[in-house]
């Protein structure tokens, strides 16, 4: 290999005297644009110049050993190096504290001659200039001015062990120091890792090799403004080739996000390096095209990426968007566009972080935030004592809290933040903040845009206190130019509550409430967002207690008491419509509505005014009071009977948490036991019930049971699990002792032969248009509040959501009755039938505006076990599978003429459906339809 003989390293291997004047010229041009000297004074980088050495070292070398004294002085320039301590006179007790990264220092004990604190061992191939000791202390008394900013401890710590009180971590740790400013801008074009995973590295030679193999046209020499560019791809060609290849590709954004994934790892890349993936006229080259003698594929490596194809566009899709949210943080925030901001207003969201954040406050950080991320563990964002210029929020990866004189204090793990300290108080920072692990990823906010939206959010919040402590917290937003019934214009700005004390909360929903509002007003959106959430935090129980005190009597005026006697009624009757039969199953609840209405009529004589309202209340509480009396309302849901033919005439009932319900459970012999509790019932009930048949309780167990075989143990205070299981799911008792012993049922396997006898005899139209009914069905006896349970945990509440669970399992039912009815096909021609069949049962679906079965189907034809069928899709005519595409949408109505007069069997069809939900099942069968190509 031929040498360089002017690069600086070898010009640092001359001994000082043996270099001239335009050596150094020559290393100091060089070191210059080394990061870890960019700060360095040009008299100090001159000298350092005359006197320094470069060491190439592997990994494993052992630089010094703790107790050695020290004679030289190291900077780090590239690589990492390992820091460790014994506290015996045994090398091999050694423990890692800590490492040092790029641009960190260390050695300054050769200063008074004291003992080396560790040992340092080369982490990995690494390059350090090296000083002796002579040449330190010289530049030191010389250069004392400048170099005593990079001697301020601490630096370059890395926590490895598990207790935080180590005595290690404790170690005082004047002897590494930072030369590199951590502030460093970020070249949004810059790949974030280093290295390309191996994973990410797969996915572009499959890529690669399957262009290669079924478009070779699309990476060739390009000609652009008279200039060459070797072995490129065009970025508008690379999506529109991905959307062709796989059913999981929706949308060309979509397909950016997916291209970015490689490009942002340098698996795909820029032939100027300058752009983000674009979907424009832009050249882009694959890692392997970079070489002169790129090899192409052969025809055994076509054939593997041929396979796994589906599988890499499966894995981009799903790491996509996050590619795309970092590469839209990467654009400078002038250049982020509406849908840009909105795409990160989505993702902060999600946030733990910003979850106290008004929605104000989060898209106003939408347009400041910068996405910060760094390649190695032991890298330091800022140190200790420095001034605060930006806040912090770990989107990957781990940071240390290092202190001088305590180490290590804490950890930060994703979705923590730091450095907003020294923001609000406009202080130093009160620690170090180094990287933990490699490749950690942050989002920053900059002081001048953190003191901007911190101003305007406090210039715009009204606190109301109480003992010195915040009972109410209300944000001022703009509430747009509306006009009232009266002709009068309202308010430009209106007040949200952010937070506060339950009391003091419904006390302003009440003072702030609008009378003139009819009941069910869509503008008073407020007030209904009190009334659905107001079981998070203000239960039933609380609530009416409250409500009762304002309608007694008042000593204010008499407008004020009406106004407010109105306002509590007007909520009332509100809070009663929305629950509506929920509020049979709450005794207190109840109780309270016929004490309110017994006080509003009382009221009604001294304020006749009241009088109006008082017929909407009477009529709301005797509907409520009376309907538990009804025959009709006294069913009992026994849900393993829905879908039996007793049940397919009748139109489905919502479910209530005192319903009972039959149900077996299984023990470990496969026998079962029938239980009848309620609905709502918890685990804890349930080994209940189970213990009183088996006469035998003692350590017993529930445990859900899929037809794959996965396990989960339920916990005592979960409720209303009969629902919650997988379509083909069971559930098991056994003492827990006996809980590897399991094993799914026969019957969990599903069907062993397909129904395409009956399902071909049957029209389109009609299986859609009973599909959509029964869908409606199931969708209509979900309740609002199921949503909400749902949310923030049912057994929080100790309600049902039963309706809404049934609700969703229907999506996977007829995804997988799709899958299982193609995969007990055997015959090729009938296999191309069900697949135009049901893709003329989705299109008509959307006609009827039923989204949850058209995607459910559209997932079935999805599923890998359908996509990889090869030679069925081969024989789809092209017009019938763009027919999901461009599909009409029309009004559904359920009252329509239906094609066909065996209905009635459609109907019972539709409503039990016999599928295979073990999808290791449906791939292996799909591979004895059709067998991999040799």
């Amino acid at each position: 290999m031929l040498i360089n003989t002017c690069h600086p390293c070898v010009l640092f291997s001359c001994r000082p005297l043996e270099r001239s004047s335009e050596d150094v010229d020559i290393i100091f041009t060089r070191l210059k644009e080394v990061k870890a000297f960019e700060k360095f004074h040009p008299n100090l980088l001159q000298q350092i110049c005359l006197c320094g050495y470069y060491e190439n070292l592997e990994k494993g070398i052992t630089l010094f050993r703790q107790g050695d004294i020290g004679t030289n002085w190291y900077a780090v320039l590239t690589g990492s190096l390992d820091v460790k301590v014994s506290d015996t006179s045994n090398h091999q007790d050694a423990v890692t504290i800590c490492t040092l990264g790029i641009g960190t220092a260390f050695g300054e004990s050769i200063l008074d001659n004291t003992p080396r604190h560790a040992t340092i061992v080369t982490r990995e191939h690494s390059e350090l200039l090296r000083i002796e000791q002579k040449d330190f202390k010289a530049l030191w008394e010389k250069y004392r001015q400048y170099m005593s900013g990079l001697l301020t401890p601490p630096y370059g710590v890395m926590e490895t062990g598990s207790n935080n009180d180590s005595k290690y971590e404790r170690l005082d740790m004047r002897w590494w120091t930072p030369l590199i400013d951590p502030h460093i801008p970020h070249h949004p074009t810059k790949t974030i890792t280093q290295v390309p995973s191996e994973k990410i590295l797969r996915a572009g030679k499959i890529l690669r090799n399957t262009i290669l193999s079924r478009a070779p046209h699309m990476i060739r020499d390009r000609k652009y403004h008279l200039k060459t560019y070797r072995q490129c791809c065009v970025g508008t060609e690379l999506v529109d080739w991905m959307m062709q290849q796989s059913p999981c590709v929706h949308l060309r954004t979509q397909a950016v996000g997916m291209w970015q994934v490689l490009l942002e790892e340098g698996v795909l890349n820029h032939v100027d390096q300058e752009h983000h993936f674009q979907d424009k006229y832009l050249f882009y080259r694959f890692l392997d095209d970079e070489r002169e003698d790129a090899p192409l594929p052969t025809e055994e490596e076509k054939k593997e990426c041929d396979e796994e194809l589906q599988d890499t566009m499966l894995l981009l899709s799903q790491i996509g968007p996050d590619a795309h949210m970092r590469m839209i943080l990467r654009k400078p925030p002038g250049q982020r566009t509406v849908d840009d901001l909105e795409f990160i207003y989505e993702e902060l969201l999600h946030i733990k972080a910003l979850s106290h954040l008004s929605t104000t406050v989060k898209r106003e950080l939408a347009g400041v935030l910068i996405f910060e991320s760094h390649p190695k563990a032991g890298t330091v964002l800022f140190n200790q004592g420095e001034e605060g210029t930006s806040w912090y929020i770990i989107l990957k990866g781990s940071v240390n809290v290092v202190i001088y004189g305590k180490g290590v204090v804490c950890t930060l793990h994703e979705g923590d933040d730091f450095g907003k300290l020294a923001l609000v108080n406009d202080a130093p920072r009160a620690a170090s903040i180094v990287l933990r692990e490699d490749n950690c990823h942050f989002l920053r906010v900059d002081k001048e845009d953190f003191n901007r939206i911190l101003r305007d959010v406090e210039a715009n919040t009204v606190r109301l206190k109480e003992h010195d402590q915040d009972v109410l917290v209300l944000e001022k937003i703009p509430a747009g130019n509306r006009i009232s019934n009266q002709g009068n214009s309202q308010p430009q700005h209106k007040y949200i509550v952010m937070s506060g004390t339950p009391e003091k909360i419904l006390e302003h929903f009440l003072e702030t409430m609008r009378l003139e509002a009819t009941l069910n007003e869509a503008t008073d959106s407020v007030l209904n967002d009190f009334i659905m959430m107001h079981c998070v935090f203000m239960p039933n129980s609380q609530l009416c207690p409250a409500l009762m005190p304002s309608q007694g009597t008042e000593q204010e005026k008499m407008d004020y008491a009406l106004n407010n006697k109105r306002r509590v009624i007007r909520l009332v009757l509100q809070w009663a419509a929305l629950y509506g039969d929920l509020l049979q199953e709450d005794e207190a609840a109840m109780a309270f509505l016929e004490e309110f209405y017994v006080s509003v009529s009382d009221d009604t004589r001294m304020i006749a005014a009241l009088k109006e309202q008082l017929p909407e209340l009477e009529k709301i509480v005797k509907q409520i009071s009376e309907e538990p009396k009804a025959p009709q309302k006294k069913h009992k849901v026994l849900l393993q009977l829905f879908n039996t033919s007793d049940d397919r005439a009748q139109k489905r009932q919502p479910i209530r948490g005192s319903d009972e319900v039959l149900f077996k459970v299984y023990c470990i012999d496969q026998t079962y036991t029938t239980i009848r509790v309620p609905v709502s019932s918890s685990v804890k009930e349930v080994i209940g019930a189970v213990a009183d048949k088996l006469g035998s309780g003692e350590g017993l167990i529930i445990v859900k049971m899929s037809s794959g075989g996965e396990k989960v143990v339920l916990k005592p205070h979960d409720v209303s699990v009969f629902t919650t299981l997988s379509v083909n799911g069971r559930l098991f008792a056994c003492p827990r002792d006996q809980f590897d012993a399991l094993a799914p049922l026969p019957e969990q396997e599903g069907p062993s032969t397909g129904t395409v006898g009956t399902f071909e005899l049957m029209s389109s139209k009609d299986l859609a248009h009973q599909m959509t009914i029964y869908d409606w069905e199931l969708f209509n006896c979900v309740h609002e509040l199921e949503l909400i349970y749902h949310t923030f945990g049912r057994h929080n509440f100790k309600k049902t959501t039963a309706n809404l669970d049934l609700f969703l399992r229907r999506f996977n039912e007829i995804q997988f009755w799709v899958v299982t009815e193609i995969c007990l096909c055997s015959q090729l021609s009938k296999r191309v039938q069900l697949l135009k069949k049901y893709i003329k049962i989705a299109a008509h679906c959307k006609e009827y505006k039923n989204l949850n079965s058209f995607f459910a189907i559209i997932m079935g034809l999805s599923n890998v076990a359908v996509s990889r069928l090869s030679l069925t899709w081969e024989r789809m005519i092209a017009n019938t599978v763009r027919t999901v595409k461009f599909c009409r949408s029309q009004s559904f109505n359920p009252d329509a003429a239906l094609t066909n007069k065996n209905h009635q069997d459609v109907r019972s069809y539709v409503r039990q459906l016999n599928v295979i939900d073990n999808q290791r099942t449906l791939s292996q069968m799909s591979h004895r339809l059709e067998p991999r190509r040799a």
